[in-house]
This record gives structure tokens, C-alpha cells and sequence, in this order.
């Protein structure tokens, strides 16, 4: 019996097609292919470094690079790394490396697992990994990729300077300054 897969499925029309086109249209294959150099570079293992969907798919797809990504990183967050054939175990393989993500990534850059599992949207697993391959260097002390985060400034008020803010009314709250309702007229007069 073989695993599940999105070539198992009718293919795809109608609005679905194009949901699913709009999805890739939004595919870096050029940064898929900064990441998966980057990928073989920390994790020692000889992958495929061909930018494109397919293949990009294909390397991450059992969840065994992505772990061993994540061992490379931060040495035994992934206790088991699953080498069995079916479909749940190589799902459990992704899962384990979303759970490991969580720690580094924002929320908003994380995947689904049938995002890469079953091909759906490459793209939000390249964003996933764009995000940690750029906090490499700061989280786990390895060369990373792209820009680094920035720094937030922080800033010392003084205890003075608080309380004085606090009489400040904004120009958001507007001006009450020679302010009257004379003249006003809210909707229609009475007749009599």
C-alpha cells in the first residue's frame, strides 16, 4: 500500500487552479536555491540545490533534512528523526521541525505540514525557512542568510519625563479651545 499523495488527487480547475497558481506565482526559485545551499551548508547532507518548486518540495518533503536542519542548529532539539516510508511518520518528521520553529519564527511565517507535505505552498515553507536561516547567526551562533534583525533601540525615561507626558493632550485628541456649540444645528428644527 503506498502513502497519499497530491498526485493522488483529480486535478485541479476553476477557482482552485487559480488559487493554486496565484499561490506559486509568489515562489522565489532563486531563493529557494540561497536556501537550500544554505541548508546543505549547515547540515553536512548532499541535497539537490535546484530552486525549483518541484524540487524544493521533493528535499523537504519526508521531513528528515528539516530535522537534521534543526539538529544542525540547536543539537538535540529532535530527539527521533523518523526514517519510515509511510505518510504519517514523514508527516511526524515535519511537525517535529514546526514545533522547533516555533521558538525562532514568528507565528505569521510558519507553514501547515500539507503545505510542504502534499505540495500545496511551497512558498510558506520557503518564508519559514527565509525566517531562520536570517535569526541563524543570532539564535544559534551559524552563518545565516539574508538581512540580519534588526536591533530594537531601547530607550530610559526618567521618572520626571514620564509624569510630564502624562499632562500632554495630543493632537489626535484635537483642541478644545475657543470651542462652542452656538451655531450648531443637529438635524431638522421643529415647526410648528
Amino acid at each position: 500500500m503506498s502513502a497519499f499523495t497530491s498526485s493522488d488527487r483529480a486535478e485541479k480547475s476553476g477557482i482552485a487552479l487559480e488559487a493554486q497558481q496565484k499561490i506559486y506565482e509568489k515562489y522565489d526559485k532563486n531563493l529557494a536555491g540561497e536556501i537550500l545551499q544554505w541548508v546543505q551548508e549547515i547540515t553536512g547532507q548532499p541535497i539537490d540545490t535546484q530552486g525549483d518548486a518541484d524540487n524544493f518540495v521533493k528535499v523537504f518533503q519526508d521531513g528528515s533534512v528539516l530535522c537534521n536542519l534543526a539538529n544542525a542548529l540547536k543539537p538535540g532539539s529532535i530527539k527521533k528523526v523518523n526514517t519510515s516510508a509511510m505518510a504519517f511518520k514523514k508527516m511526524e518528521n515535519i511537525s517535529f521541525f514546526l514545533k522547533f520553529a516555533e521558538e525562532f519564527v514568528q507565528k505569521s511565517e510558519l507553514f501547515q505540514t500539507v503545505d510542504l507535505y502534499e505540495g500545496q505552498d511551497p512558498n510558506a515553507v520557503l518564508i519559514c525557512l527565509a525566517s531562520l536561516a536570517r535569526k541563524a547567526e543570532k539564535n544559534f551562533g551559524r552563518s545565516g542568510l539574508g538581512p540580519k534583525e534588526a536591533q530594537g533601540d531601547r530607550r530610559e525615561w526618567t521618572e520626571e519625563q514620564l509624569k510630564a507626558g502624562q499632562n500632554v493632550i495630543g493632537l489626535q485628541m484635537g483642541s478644545n479651545k475657543g470651542a462652542t456649540a452656538s451655531g450648531l444645528n443637529m438635524g431638522n428644527t421643529r415647526h410648528m
